[in-house]
């Protein structure tokens, strides 16, 4: 995306800069000048995975934590990342991020600064588009994970429980557990029975098939935890001291299945390595979509992909929803 940006906007006369660790490179005023020369920072990145310019996830500007008399607090600091903007000459700011960034872009807006949101997330849950480049490769990471999970459970006989990313919507689960064949998957738009996925295993063995392949989300919830409360939800969630939720599936399971049970978690390796040809693809044409928007000073908008083309929605459309399996 960043390339595509640069090198649209290199050739309309703009030059362009990227503010390092995204909003804490913001407020700290912290930028380097982006270039696409035969020595410059944005060339040559299209193979690379994660930003360049790096990242900052909850730095929320509106909310940022800061440290007084030994306590943390958290207060509005917006106001001056107006006031580097101005100040910078920045004539328009691009958004790279999920619903938290571009909550924050949609009221940088209305604070005056001119902005264009673009949906970066792995988890595919920004409302309004039907895709977020990032997140086909992640599933196809998931996928081959899966790929590899086959080999060891059929030959001992066991199941296998791989965690994927997806602490509110299941995308990568799903549509991983599709690709990769796995027999069961769990997300958080459907909470889970244990006794069914426990059926759907018994089932596997009547007909032969000795293992069975579980694609859990992170955010994977059982029907009796759907029922708490959010604090006590929260609490719940606390009290596994951060052992995820596919050991807990297992452990229910392994109470209704006497087969040898294993957990695997894909972890960030979902987040890293080569994006895939169509991910290179789909950033270039949000990038180019951005840049144009920019030239026609359409501002407050998000890029989005819709019924396969590229547009663009008002950032209030968007900001702080997300997107879940229907």
């Amino acid at each position: 995306f960043i390339r595509a940006i640069v090198k649209t906007a290199e050739n309309n006369g703009i030059d362009c800069y990227g503010f390092i660790d995204g909003y804490r490179g913001l407020l700290e005023n912290n930028y380097v000048q982006l270039c696409t020369s035969a020595t410059g920072n944005a060339i040559g990145i299209l193979p690379k995975g994660g930003s360049i310019i790096g990242s900052s996830t909850n730095s929320n500007v509106f909310c940022y934590p800061v440290e007084e008399n030994g306590e943390t607090v958290y207060k509005d600091l917006s106001d001056k990342c107006v006031e580097n903007i101005k100040n910078d000459g920045i004539d328009c700011l691009f958004t790279l991020g999920g619903d938290g960034t571009q909550k924050s872009a949609r009221d940088l807006s209305l604070k005056g600064i001119n902005v264009i949101g673009v949906p970066k997330t792995i988890d595919n849950d920004v409302a309004c588009t039907e895709i977020t480049f990032g997140y086909n490769t992640a599933v196809a990471v998931a996928a081959e994970a899966l790929d590899r999970l086959h080999t060891t459970a059929d030959t001992h006989h066991r199941i296998m429980v791989l965690e994927v990313m997806g602490r509110y919507a299941g995308w990568i689960a799903l549509e991983s557990a599709i690709a990769g064949g796995a027999d069961v998957a769990l997300i958080p738009e459907i909470p889970y029975d244990i006794k069914v996925v426990a059926k759907k295993i018994k089932e596997n063995q009547k007909t032969g098939k000795e293992y069975t392949i579980i694609a859990c989300a992170e955010g994977a919830i059982s029907e009796e935890d759907s029922l708490l409360s959010k604090k006590k939800y929260k609490a719940k969630v606390a009290s596994r001291q951060g052992r995820s939720v596919a050991y807990e599936v297992a452990e229910q399971l392994q109470e209704l299945i006497p087969n040898e049970i294993r957990v695997a978690l894909a972890g960030h390796i979902q987040r890293g390595g080569n994006p895939c040809s169509y991910d290179r693809f789909m950033a270039t044409r949000f990038g180019v979509y951005g840049a144009y928007l920019l030239l026609n000073k359409d501002f407050g908008k998000l890029v989005v992909f819709d019924k396969n083309e590229i547009k663009a929605i008002p950032l209030s459309e968007t900001a702080g929803k997300l997107k879940f399996v229907d």
